[in-house]
Order: C-alpha cells, then sequence, then structure tokens
C-alpha cells in the first residue's frame, strides 16, 4: 500500500498536469462526469505554489451538449480485450483519440508531475493507454496514479506503467475542486459531504471513504460561487452519496442560501436519494430549492435484496416518498428509480416484481445492471463462482458480467427487463 500524502504536502513550485482518461468500454454515458478527487488535488498543489494544468479525455472529446449534464462523447471502436471476445457487442474508446490526445498534451507545458486519475476498475483499459502516451509525449516524467481502480485494484495497478500509485486515503487538507481550469463548462457538480454512513453489501462507498464527513458549508457555497461565476452554469449536481442524512442542520441551510443567491438555478441528483429522508418537508424543500431531476434509491422490493442495501428503505417507505415528491409538485419524469440487476443471488423474477410494483405505482424504473467491485461482499459472492475476478477486473464489467458471465440471466432476459423498464417510463 502506498499513501502519497506528505509527498503531496511537501510539493511546491512544480508545473503539474492532471489527466482523466478515455474510457474502453461497451458503452458511456457522460451523466455529470467530472473527476472530481483530481480536482481537489490540483487545487489544493495550486495553493501549495504550483502551477497546474488539466486534460480531460472525456470534456475535450464531447461533440455536442445534451440536457441536463449529458454530453455526448466521441467514440473509436477498438479491438475487445481477449477475456471479452465472446461478447457480441462493440467496443469502444470514447473521448479523445489518440492523435487528438497526442496534440492536446503537446500544447501543455511541459509538467514536472503528471496526476491520472481512473474510476471503473473495469476501465483500466482507457488507464493503460494514456499512461503509455504520456511516457510518448513526455519521457522521463514522473506519472502517478490514483483514483477508483487504483485504490480497489492496487495490485493490478502496479502493471499500469505509473511511477507511484496513491492506494490509500489522501489526508490533505482539500478545499475546493479547481473546476476552473474547464473552458466552456455548461454545469458545476458539488458534493456536500464524502463518503456514506450505509454499508451496503455491493457498494465500494466505505472501503473508498471510510467515515462520512461534512464539508464546511461556507466552502461548498464558495465552490457553488466558483462554477456559476461564468454565467453560462445554470445547473449543478449534487455528487453526495447520502445527500439527505442530517438534512436539517447541513442541506436545508445550504439550499436556502443557494436559492437566495442563484434563482432559477436548476438543482439534479444522479446518485440515488435515500426515499427514507424524503417525507412532506423534505419533498417541499427540494421543490422550493429548484430541483429538476431526482434519482431514488430503492434497489429491490425484494426483502432479501432490500437487507443487502443496509435495510435503508422498504415499499411503504418508497410509496411514501413518491406521495410527498407529488404532493410538493415533482411530475413522474423528474424522478427516476433505480433497480439493481444481476446482483449474485437474485433472480430475474425478483427484478421482474421490482418493477412491476415501481410501474404499478406510477415510478419510473431505470435499471442499474450489477458490477462487482472488489472489497465487498458482493465482489467475494461473485468471485467464488469466478474466481477469474480477482485477478481480471475487465470481467466486473457490467455489460460483460451481469448478461455473459454470472448465469444468472441471459442477455435476452436481461434486455426484456430493460424493455420492461423503458416501456413504463415512455408511457
Amino acid at each position: 500500500m502506498s499513501d502519497l500524502s506528505s509527498f503531496f504536502r511537501k510539493m511546491t513550485g512544480a508545473v503539474v498536469l492532471g489527466v482523466n482518461p478515455p474510457v474502453h468500454d461497451f458503452t458511456f454515458f457522460d451523466l455529470w462526469a467530472k473527476p472530481l478527487g483530481l480536482l481537489f488535488l490540483l487545487d489544493l498543489l495550486r495553493r501549495q505554489g504550483n502551477t497546474v494544468f488539466l486534460a480531460d479525455c472525456i470534456f475535450e472529446g464531447r461533440t455536442g451538449d445534451l440536457s441536463f449534464g449529458r454530453n455526448a462523447v466521441r467514440k473509436t471502436e477498438i479491438p475487445k480485450p481477449a477475456c471479452l471476445a465472446g461478447i457480441p457487442r462493440r467496443y469502444h474508446r470514447f473521448g479523445l483519440g489518440e492523435e487528438d490526445f497526442r496534440v492536446l498534451l503537446e500544447s501543455c507545458p511541459a509538467p514536472d508531475y503528471i496526476l491520472v486519475t481512473s474510476m471503473m476498475t473495469y476501465w483500466y483499459g482507457g488507464v493503460f493507454s494514456c499512461i503509455q502516451t504520456l511516457r510518448e509525449v513526455f519521457p522521463g516524467i514522473p506519472v502517478i496514479l490514483g483514483g477508483v481502480y487504483a485504490r480497489l485494484c492496487p495490485d493490478h495497478a502496479k502493471l499500469s506503467g505509473a511511477d507511484m500509485i496513491q492506494t490509500e486515503p489522501l489526508d490533505l487538507d482539500f478545499s475546493l475542486p479547481a473546476t476552473d481550469l474547464y473552458l466552456g463548462l455548461r454545469y458545476g457538480v458539488l458534493a456536500t459531504t464524502f463518503g456514506c454512513p450505509f454499508r451496503c453489501e455491493y457498494c465500494a462507498s466505505r472501503l473508498l471513504e471510510p467515515s462520512c464527513r461534512r464539508r464546511d458549508p461556507a466552502l461548498v457555497l464558495e465552490d457553488a460561487a466558483r462554477q456559476l461565476s461564468s454565467g453560462e452554469v445554470r445547473d449543478l449536481a449534487f455528487y453526495d452519496d447520502a445527500l439527505l442524512t442530517g438534512k436539517e442542520r447541513h442541506l436545508y441551510p445550504l439550499l436556502e442560501t443557494l436559492n437566495e443567491r442563484y434563482p432559477g438555478l436548476g438543482l439534479h441528483t444522479p446518485n440515488g436519494l435515500h426515499v427514507r429522508e424524503i417525507d412532506g418537508e423534505c419533498a417541499s424543500v427540494l421543490k422550493k430549492s429548484g430541483f429538476q431531476t431526482l434519482r431514488l434509491s430503492f434497489e429491490s422490493s425484494d426483502p432479501g435484496m432490500q437487507h443487502r442495501g443496509s435495510d435503508k428503505t422498504s415499499d411503504e417507505e418508497y410509496l411514501s416518498a413518491l406521495a410527498s415528491l407529488r404532493k410538493a409538485g415533482f411530475s413522474d419524469r423528474q424522478m427516476e428509480t433505480y433497480i439493481l440487476a444481476g446482483v449474485p443471488g437474485q433472480s430475474v423474477e425478483s427484478v421482474e416484481r421490482s418493477i412491476r410494483f415501481v410501474l404499478e405505482h406510477g415510478g419510473n424504473p431505470r435499471i442499474a445492471e450489477f458490477s462487482p467491485v472488489p472489497g465487498t461482499p458482493s465482489f467475494e459472492e461473485a468471485a467464488a463462482t469466478l474466481p477469474a475476478l480477482r485477478d481480471e477486473p475487465l470481467l466486473s464489467n457490467k455489460t460483460a458480467y451481469s448478461a455473459y458471465l454470472a448465469g444468472a440471466m441471459s442477455p435476452r432476459e436481461l434486455q426484456a427487463l430493460k424493455d420492461m423498464a423503458k416501456a413504463g417510463t415512455a408511457r
């Protein structure tokens, strides 16, 4: 394990390039996607007297703006990795292509250090490709790899070609993310907390953030002000895993101030809200504050699955939340409900029942395909039947695992579940 906190704390007077790599996958959706951890680190290094730059392959590879934080992203078909060769789907590089990435790098000042972030463990192909290009354009410059993949797959990350790998939570005084490094950003992202108080068996939040910590509200407001200063940003998405926990003391005053300072601002929750926290007062506050899209964390109507999700919701609490949100003025189209599919031990019939339950009560189900996340109980259960997961993160790809590798459902059955959910959403 490696903790580079002291190394970063001492860094000063250097030129630092931060890189968000392209994504190698069957599919990719840029929904409010920003490398927030990297941006916090770049801001800290800048405050310490370093000069920082950002090369975001996803942002720079966008081909057009879609609604509410979604960008259309360039894609280039690439060969499928050998372990995924049997899956009848095309595989792509999403974001800047190889040559355009080189051109972008050559326009940057020569760095003293390069920081590469990583997201999904099964996106490491884009990370490896990115580091190889960096080696060729900036030979001899130290490359430091961090992010989700580096944290959850530290041994595998040693194959990346990076000189240093951050595998522990950084013990640093993070203040604001360096979102000002983006030019032409049309939306902002906010985190009011780090971590999550729940311990869902399929989630790695507690592994990445061992404790649930609140940001200073003054810093959150300063963060929002920085992103809104251009006048082009009119929507903010909350990145919190548990936005509504302690809402009366933390979130409500923050929303009131945001509403006063920025009337007409559109707010969004791409991460699922815990429905147990949504009562009449909460729904009214969310509506008054300008929330335009809500994702609800329900996952399943199956009691066994609800238990695996830390018992954070029940059917009754979900229905109560829907009723409160509708009474507050939210339309059904503004609310989507996450339903998990492909979790070890979960049947197709269980997912069908959950979709039907949501549809019968007017909700809009959205299928979230399960991906085994290293370090979680659900990963251990998945690896018991597919041991190769322990050595090859690509096998945890949600497209590959849930429909082709796990054996719990066929590709046809999974597509039928998606069609069932989509038919209800489109009504």
